[in-house]
């Protein structure tokens, strides 16, 4: 079996053979929700996580494999590739090895070695690495040339000693020696920079500290990268540079002669000038992409939790955009978001036209029919739900708050000046806010979703690795719940398995010239919608009203026949199939196993029709803030408040209670037992009850502790 299979297979715990089935799908051009949702045959079952997982370590792979071709033709250009060595090089699959074994052939700088080879000196430098007893002056002086730039004997053995530091620093051995010091001893510190501790006031924590790089957590790493980016700190790794030193001398130093003394010199020489610097860039790039590595999982965490958080549905929303000075945006959508109406309203301060607001919005309400009302959590944004609900009394309309994360981004980006190209940014912002109540998934596609506030040290971390993860978690999620193609916008259809940007904006084009798509098969005549492309997405693309009932659920089309054939052996129809559970009772889905499909890919078809369509998302739950807390000043420690969770990190959770300032949850106030991972505890916009511990209004902020039922 092939090597890469099983490296895969290790790394991920992952049977071999499911591997290489998994690798074989992704080749032909599967995208990972195909292959976790229709092809649990050839992968034992995996979901989405686990097929990303091949993915990337197989990715990684490809990228070893691309640099040994390069290091072997180098080294091949330059005359030196035995077959040892090339088999060596085959035989590789970490990178860091790799590239260690490539060192000593790296076309280099002019470096100091260099110069002395130039001079004629690695003869010299040979010598002394065999430190044989007798004069080393002596040997030196046949090596002092004027013409070619050796002066004189201490010239030449400076020269000699440059060359072996030079060897000690490409030696594998010395290196992994080098690194073993590091991965038990390494410290990692941070102080201020001089002058600098007034600005750098919210790194205070970090002006003077230490700790172990192993049990550095990746927000204080991001931390005290952010700082040292922005000129604060200055951040420093550090070992026992004389354990390091007497270790390498344990390889290098054979005997107590003239000529091991200058080895050790260079010895010395090589671990500070060279080894140091180059072990310590190492490890310290390691650590960061550790912390990328955790950071982001926190975020592709709490972005799936965003993406799923309950709908509304379909019902007509009345959106605000709150605000003081500049008034209330207020919008009416209908039930499929369309704006049909927008003004602006002051029912506060500085204006305070609460008579006149109160009138419009009553009024908006009676002419829109309207259902729900969605209220923006930012500025004055407690204060806008709190006069709504004053004003609306017992009226049955559901009132929401909801995140405005990443609003204002969407309001002056391109895809809203396309939505809405006679509207300003206020109108575009506060129909965001209604249409995420509908349906966040929907509208947060629409957003970069590195802007839509959850996470942390997002702009630190690295932008081309989140990108990737988070887009993945957003076509995830978009797959996982289903399009209605004659609904979606382009811009939720390009995260369908198998469309991209073309499709999703041919898809649309085809819609407004030919009307709603009828059936599944109608999609097959969007221009450049080919048999792979339909194969990948026709089952996350939901066709409602079609006579093929299968057409509104994620039964494939590719599986139609197995239930046709259901329907046939009960002499019923497929409709009467997903109507009626006596019948669906009656099938022995064993009965329908054949080479290609088995129990999984039957037992999913069997959930399809017992509800087909079917939302994997909770119903949204209603939610109101405590009536007698509106500012910070109004919390006092022992209070306990409802919350919504609105962010996670890998330290806790922090919570919006209602008075403008998140509270932090610290990951020792969640459980009366210790935890390791805050995601295992709460999800984002969960809804929780906490108790007031501690309060700092000059700092504006809260200490509070999860009350658990």
């Amino acid at each position: 079996m092939d090597t890469k299979i099983n490296i895969i297979s290790r790394e991920t715990g992952v049977q071999a053979r499911f591997v290489e089935n998994t690798v074989n799908l992704l080749e032909s051009g599967c995208t990972i929700p195909f292959i976790s949702r229709y092809r649990k045959e050839a992968t034992g079952g995996l979901d989405e996580v686990k097929v990303a997982a091949i993915s990337d370590v197989r990715e990684r792979l490809l990228e070893i494999e691309k640099r040994k071709t390069t290091i072997l033709s180098t080294i091949e250009g330059q005359g030196k590739l035995t077959p040892e060595l090339q088999a060596r090089i085959a035989d590789c699959w970490v990178m860091t090895e790799l590239e260690d074994i490539y060192l000593p052939y790296k076309p280099k700088r002019h470096t100091r070695a260099e110069v002395a080879r130039e001079k004629g000196l690695e003869p010299l430098a040979n010598y002394l690495m065999l430190q044989v007893p007798g004069s080393v002056e002596r040997k030196a002086q046949g090596f002092v040339n004027a013409q070619k730039g050796v002066a004189s004997i201490d010239e030449a053995l400076k020269g000699a000693v440059d060359i072996i530091a030079e060897r000690v620093s490409e030696n594998e051995r010395a290196r992994n020696t080098v690194r073993g010091v590091f991965r038990r001893q390494a410290v990692i510190a941070s102080k201020v920079v001089k002058g600098k501790e007034e600005e750098g006031q919210k790194y205070r924590d970090y002006f003077k500290f230490e700790e172990p790089l192993q049990r550095c957590a990746s927000h204080r790493m991001l931390a005290m990268r952010r700082g040292e980016a922005e000129g604060i700190l200055k951040i420093s790794m550090n070992v026992d540079a004389d354990v390091c030193v007497e270790k390498l001398n344990r390889i290098y130093i054979k005997g107590n002669n003239q000529a091991a003394g200058y080895v050790q010199e260079a010895v010395k020489d090589s671990y500070k000038r060279l080894l140091a610097p180059s072990i310590e860039t190492e490890f310290m790039a390691e650590a960061k992409a550790r912390a990328d590595e955790e950071a982001i999982a926190i975020f592709q965490k709490n972005l799936e939790q965003l993406l799923m958080a309950s709908p509304l549905g379909q019902k007509r929303v009345l959106g605000i955009d709150p605000g003081f000075r500049t008034g209330c945006k207020v919008v009416c959508l209908d039930s499929e978001g369309k704006l049909l109406h927008n003004e602006a309203i002051y029912p506060h301060p500085p204006k305070n036209e609460s008579a006149k607001a109160a009138s419009k919005l009553l009024s908006l309400v009676k002419q829109y029919h309207i259902e729900a009302i969605s209220i923006g959590n930012g500025t004055a944004g407690r204060e806008t739900e709190d006069w709504v609900r004053g004003l609306l009394g017992n009226k049955n309309i559901e009132i929401y708050v909801v995140s405005e994360d990443g609003a204002s981004i969407y309001s002056a980006s391109k895809v809203a000046r396309e939505e809405f190209p006679d509207y300003d940014v206020t109108v575009r912002g506060a129909v965001s806010i209604g249409r995420r109540l509908m349906d966040p998934l929907a509208e947060l596609v629409k957003i970069d979703p590195s802007s839509v506030g959850v996470g942390q040290y997002q702009k630190d971390v690295n932008q081309s690795a989140l990108k990737k993860s988070l887009d993945q978690t957003v076509e995830n999620c978009v797959n996982r719940v289903g399009v209605n193609v004659n609904t979606a916008s382009k811009h939720l259809l390009n995260y369908v398995s198998g469309l991209g940007p073309l499709l999703a904006q041919n898809i649309v084009d085809y819609r407004e010239e030919n009307g709603a798509f009828q059936n599944r098969k109608q999609l097959l005549k969007v221009p450049r919608m080919g048999a792979k492309a339909f194969e990948q997405s026709a089952g996350f693309l939901r066709i409602s009203g079609s006579e093929q009932p299968l057409d509104n659920s994620a039964v494939h089309p590719e599986s139609y026949a197995i239930v046709e054939k259901m329907a046939k052996d009960l002499k019923c129809t497929v409709k009467q199939l997903v109507e009626k559970a006596e019948l669906r009772q009656q099938i022995k889905i064993e009965n329908y196993v054949t080479e290609q499909v088995g129990l999984p890919t039957l037992q999913d078809i069997m959930k399809e029709l017992e509800k087909p369509g079917r939302d994997p998302r909770e119903p949204l739950k209603a939610f109101a803030f405590d009536d007698n807390v509106h500012e910070l000043k109004d919390v006092r420690p022992g209070m306990v408040l409802p919350g919504i969770v609105s962010n996670i990190t890998n330290f806790g959770c922090f919570v919006d209670v209602g008075v403008h300032t998140k509270g932090l949850v610290h990951i020792s106030q969640m459980s009366d037992h210790f935890v390791k991972d805050p995601t295992q505890i709460v999800s984002l916009h969960q809804q929780v009850l906490v108790r007031v511990l501690e309060v700092d209004l000059q700092r504006e902020r809260m200490s509070l502790k999860l009350v658990n039922d």
